[in-house]
């Protein structure tokens, strides 16, 4: 008789990336992914080869909920511009029920696995590119809008937005004071300017 999952599969590679958005690739152990999940190590074998790939699949999962349908969700509800601010303000925040880990998993596995795994470096480059790419979307459009200075270069102000949300990130992350991330959210508003 062939072998049937008892298990939904987006559940766990909910459980799945949060464990490993948490605590990292290579300190989430096998038995921390049993633990997550609520499914035994035989189960999490027969859908996924290796712990490597079920890591891949959880970093795409997180890839199209929480960059690319977070980010759509913000382009419908906001203005251009106030559409970058909440991008920012949403990455600063993280309400304790949401059983969410602080930081941001494509983040951790660019600072963790892109120097040393090229298919997941180029994964995590093309995810960074399309939020650059949301900014210059964003700020073109604001300039038609004439909600931001027309003369402000796009490509050159989406790159350093990239990086300042990069920046962000890192320091939820490390849970740094208040201060500090509303400074970066202050930077981000006065570029837009």
């Amino acid at each position: 008789m062939p072998w049937q999952k008892n298990y939904d599969q987006t559940e766990v590679l909910e459980k799945a990336m949060k464990a490993f958005w948490a605590h990292g690739y290579e300190a989430t152990s096998m038995s921390d992914l049993v633990k997550a999940t609520g499914i035994n190590r035989g189960s999490i074998y027969a859908a996924f080869p290796n712990k490597r790939e079920l890591f891949i699949r959880a970093l795409e999962y997180y890839d199209q909920v929480y960059r690319r349908d977070h980010l759509q969700q913000i382009a419908a509800l906001n203005t251009p511009r106030e559409a970058i601010i909440a991008v920012f303000e949403s990455a600063a925040c993280n309400p304790p029920d949401s059983g969410r880990p602080w930081g941001c998993l494509l983040v951790n596995t660019a600072l963790e696995l892109s120097p040393h795994d090229a298919e997941v470096g180029a994964f995590v480059d093309r995810s960074l590119q399309a939020v650059e790419a949301f900014f210059h979307c964003r700020i073109e459009s604001a300039k038609q809008e004439q909600s931001i200075n027309p003369e402000l270069d796009s490509s050159d102000t989406a790159s350093a937005l990239l990086g300042l949300f990069l920046g962000l990130r890192v320091l939820t992350r490390a849970k740094s004071r208040q201060a500090t991330i509303d400074a970066v959210i202050s930077q981000a508003r006065m570029m837009l300017e």
